[in-house]
């Protein structure tokens, strides 16, 4: 009896390790597609505003808003947000993702 007892417990356990496992693959899955996909947002706000002057005015603007986690916005990251969201509305990223990505060029 005990050795069945033992078994039992044996494949619980190796049940429960499989689906952890299977909740930690999925889990690192969905946080690496995020992360892929904010990259790629900001690899096509660098690549087509790499040259656009209201937006490289405005990396020391950008520098303190990603600095001051957002509490300090200057005139000029404003002015360029707004910039690049008219230039391209299909961009769907938040103030933070596109401050970093005017850090990047």
């Amino acid at each position: 009896m005990t050795r069945l007892r033992l078994l039992s417990a044996a494949a619980l356990l190796a049940m429960a390790a499989n689906a952890s496992a299977t909740s930690f693959i999925v889990t690192t899955d969905s946080i690496v597609g995020a992360l892929k996909a904010t990259s790629d947002a900001t690899s096509d706000v660098t690549s087509s505003f790499r040259d656009d002057k209201i937006v490289l005015a405005a990396r020391d603007d950008a520098a303190s808003f990603v600095a001051s986690e957002g509490d300090i916005r200057g005139v000029k990251l404003e002015s360029a947000l707004d910039h690049i969201r008219h230039q391209a509305p299909q961009l769907n990223a938040t103030d933070a993702q596109l401050a970093q990505a005017i850090l990047t060029l």
